[in-house]
């Protein structure tokens, strides 16, 4: 079955911007019958946010010079 396509309003890629990969899941369900190429776009940028996050966490912790494993406990 075929929908005719409808645009929707470039306000739908807040949502992954701002939620990340859930935003971008959201968003992709709600888009792919009126915009299927605006639904998929918003689905790469929420894919697109999750792995700059991922990333940016892992720079981070691995800026920290005091983490170590033993958490200085005696048992």
């Amino acid at each position: 079955m075929t929908y005719p396509e409808k645009l929707r309003s470039n306000v739908w890629f807040l949502l992954p911007i701002f939620l990340g990969i859930i935003g971008g899941i959201i968003a992709f369900f709600v888009l792919r019958q009126d915009d299927p190429r605006k639904a998929r776009n918003c689905l790469y940028l929420g894919i697109a946010f999750m792995i700059f996050g991922i990333i940016l966490n892992v720079l981070i912790a691995a800026s920290i010079p005091g983490l170590d494993s033993g958490f200085n406990v005696n048992i």
